[in-house]
């Protein structure tokens, strides 16, 4: 990979002063060829980072070959996974970040089969964070995990020192990973950064079916000219984070060393509720309508409720914020895919 033909981060852009903290670093990105994952990759090899991806391209997850388009030839992709330890064991080596983006990542699927939310996103936490003990302890490693480790809200909005009380085995092995990948950073010191996303949308999103995010799939049925169905009365407040928004968070957490060793929520303080957010993605998308819907009796009993993340602390640690509001995002995501829509239909 030559030096001169990576594409700089533009000086305007909030992450150039970060571009010295990846230039020439050695990054691996699990799920890498998914939604954030890709996003991500995009931003660091933009950075000068020398990126590899793993990915297993596990049907109906997300990967897709066209994320990573803009950048395939400037990073090495590995078709391998997280739960086998020989791939683990040499991937690590030699890494000075890793981001740890790979699970199963639909909760809908926990409903009728636990087994993989367990098998890939808790065991695969273990057999990476062992392979670096292992392999390569002075690695830095930052993780996703998903808003939905709270569970219910006691209080409005929902800081890191709320309770979790997760309502689903797939925010609960959320939950364990995180918690496995902290007890390495505390008892075997490697560093690691433990974030927990809200709802993300954005670009690069598969969206041949509505199980890994509400926002991407309102707004393929919206450019299809069809129906929304809003559950319940519609009035559910949540938080819907941009996935440049999102990819800024997890790229200033790694580089900042106050960060590490912390639990943040990356979100945004304007909450939305299901109207509106239908009404946005109609108006930008100039079709479609909406129309409310029962919830089914496994969907009620998980619903949380009103969901709205507190950023406080990662703004005054880290200094991110989210600067992306709803409709600019909305007409970003529309416009990718309308340019795109042959490779994600």
């Amino acid at each position: 990979m030559q030096k001169n033909n990576i594409p700089k981060v533009p000086e305007e852009d909030r992450l150039f002063r970060y571009v010295g903290d990846f230039e020439g670093k050695n990054v691996l990105i699990t799920g890498g060829m998914g939604f954030i994952g890709s996003n991500l990759a995009i931003r660091l090899a933009g950075m000068g980072a020398k990126v590899v991806l793993l990915d297993a391209m596990i049907p109906d997850y997300g990967g897709n070959l066209f994320n990573i388009k803009p950048v395939e030839s400037m990073v090495t992709v590995n078709f391998g996974d997280i739960r086998n330890d020989n791939t683990m064991n040499y991937l690590v080596k030699e890494k000075d970040y890793i981001f740890h983006l790979a699970g199963q990542v639909c909760h809908v699927m926990s409903l009728t089969n636990p087994f993989p939310d367990i098998d890939i996103n808790i065991k695969g936490a273990a057999v990476l964070m062992e392979a670096c003990k292992k392999n390569n302890p002075g690695v830095k490693v930052i993780y996703t995990g998903t808003r939905g480790q709270y569970g219910p809200s006691v209080h409005l909005p929902v800081n890191e020192e709320a309770p979790t009380r997760p309502k689903g085995i797939y925010e609960i092995s959320n939950l364990a990973a995180e918690q496995i990948i902290k007890v390495y950073n505390d008892i075997h010191g490697i560093k690691s950064v433990m974030l927990r996303l809200t709802n993300i949308y954005g670009p690069r999103a598969q969206m041949q079916h509505h199980r890994f995010g509400v926002v991407n799939w309102f707004i393929r049925q919206a450019m299809d000219d069809e129906t929304l169905k809003i559950f319940g009365d519609g009035k559910i407040l949540r938080d819907f984070l941009f996935v440049n928004d999102c990819v800024d968070a997890i790229i200033m957490s790694a580089a900042t060393p106050e960060a590490y060793g912390e639990i943040f929520n990356v979100g945004i303080d304007r909450p939305t509720n299901f109207i509106e957010l239908a009404e946005a993605i109609i108006k930008v998308a100039g079709k479609g309508k909406w129309e409310f819907a029962p919830f089914s009796a496994e969907r009620k009993a998980q619903e949380p409720g009103d969901f709205y993340s507190d950023i406080s602390k990662i703004k005054r640690i880290i200094g991110w914020e989210p600067k992306i509001g709803l409709e600019d995002g909305l007409r970003g995501t529309i416009s990718y895919y309308e340019k795109q829509k042959k490779y994600y239909w």
